[in-house]
């Protein structure tokens, strides 16, 4: 008979762990979440930066808002001086003056993953400042985020144990037996103009438990429920972004159904690195097990991006310097750099974007946003060349 054994932490003690861990989280959410206390962009643009973000000329604008094509800009009443326009108001300078850069109707929709099976590389990250930076520059974007994590959710303003119901505002209801028939039920707008989004909750993860029940009966509905689902609402955007689990599960498996594109983020360390190297070996199997039975898939582009990385460390430059020669062709020229200007975003649930004032005028959020820019004009760049509509301007600006 086996001897009894006294273990020191018991399951109780765990459930206390856990319940401890929850209050820390409350109190972090009640702090960011607080009433009174909703997500507004404050973002405004003076007129040469709105400008040079509608593609027109400062007389340009001011002459159409002297003859009525565009609304009087607010003024300050003591100085006259213009307050600043609204990234609502540049893109009805845009939509005034056609400059807009929507996808043509029969340019297809650009579903762009960002995956990697590993936590912590920076994923979530990502999916926000593109998604802003898209908004920016006046594409009409989702995001979805796929999962129960929802740290994505959180940055966008929602509190996912409180504003967010798993049984009607997530992907999950979509995802059961006899759910919705479109996305439309889950999507909701944003604070920020040009972004709606699907959001998720830890309830989420219950359909990773659903779909394995019923791969064995119905396995192309559990592959292809997302990407069916997707095709339901992607005529009103130009870049839907998905922001899948950390794993290697059925949702994720959607996710790489779904997709067009994928961008894999990867930080420049062994374990990160080797991490990124087992995902594309077990992304590699899955796929071509997946076009065994009938259910091939190709890409438009298939990208790793370096993330995380730092300068200062030799080990990370090294290992770049690897990656570099592994992945000639496949790895993004942008870099996502570590910085503590996305730390101390991230810790207030904000992006890199929403910050303003003084904050936005210091050499570490320079620095930053730079990187960020990088980042996002390459993707552009890459997600325009699978758009016909934009081939005539891209060999104008000498890409093409």
């Amino acid at each position: 008979m086996a001897e009894q054994q006294d273990y020191p932490v018991t399951l109780n003690e765990i459930d206390a762990l856990a319940l401890r861990a929850d209050t820390v989280i409350q109190r972090l959410r009640e702090r960011v979440f607080a009433p009174g206390t909703q997500k507004n962009l404050d973002l405004t643009f003076n007129v040469r930066t709105a400008s040079e973000m509608v593609g027109r000329t400062e007389k340009a604008i001011r002459d159409a808002e002297a003859d009525g094509r565009l609304p009087e800009p607010a003024k300050d009443p003591e100085t006259g001086r213009r307050t600043g326009y609204s990234l609502e108001e540049v893109n009805r300078m845009r939509e005034v003056f056609g400059t807009l850069p929507h996808r043509a109707p029969e340019d297809p929709a650009m579903v762009l993953a960002i995956q990697n099976f590993k936590g912590g590389v920076g994923k979530s990250t990502v999916v926000v400042h593109l998604a802003q930076y898209l908004a920016l520059k006046g594409y009409r974007v989702c995001v979805i985020d796929c999962d129960s994590q929802a740290s994505t959710t959180s940055v966008f303003g929602l509190n996912p144990d409180v504003d967010v119901d798993e049984d009607e505002d997530t992907l999950y209801p979509f995802f059961q037996h006899g759910g919705p028939d479109t996305l439309h039920y889950a999507l909701r707008a944003t604070y920020w103009p040009g972004i709606a989004m699907i959001p998720a909750n830890l309830g989420l993860y219950d359909a990773e438990y659903e779909f394995a029940a019923r791969m064995l009966q119905e396995q192309s509905f559990v592959l292809d429920r997302l990407r069916a689902g997707i095709a339901t609402i992607s005529d009103q955007f130009d870049v839907i972004l998905l922001d899948p689990p950390p794993a290697l599960g059925m949702i994720s498996l959607s996710v790489l159904r779904a997709a067009n594109a994928l961008i894999i983020p990867a930080p420049p360390n062994n374990i990160d690195f080797g991490s990124t190297a087992h995902f594309l070996k077990m992304m590699g199997a899955t796929l071509n097990e997946l076009a065994e039975h009938g259910g091939a898939r190709g890409y438009h582009f298939v990208k790793i991006l370096a993330t995380k990385m730092n300068d200062q460390k030799s080990a990370h430059q090294a290992i770049k310097r690897v990656m570099e020669a592994v992945f000639p062709h496949d790895m993004m020229t942008a870099v996502l750099k570590d910085s503590a200007e996305i730390d101390n975003a991230t810790a207030n649930l904000m992006s890199v974007y929403e910050i303003t004032g003084a904050g936005s005028r210091t050499d570490t959020h320079k620095r930053c946003r730079v990187y960020l820019d990088a980042v996002g004009r390459e993707v552009e760049t890459m997600i325009r060349k699978t758009w016909p509509s934009h081939h005539a301007a891209l060999r104008k600006e000498g890409i093409l």
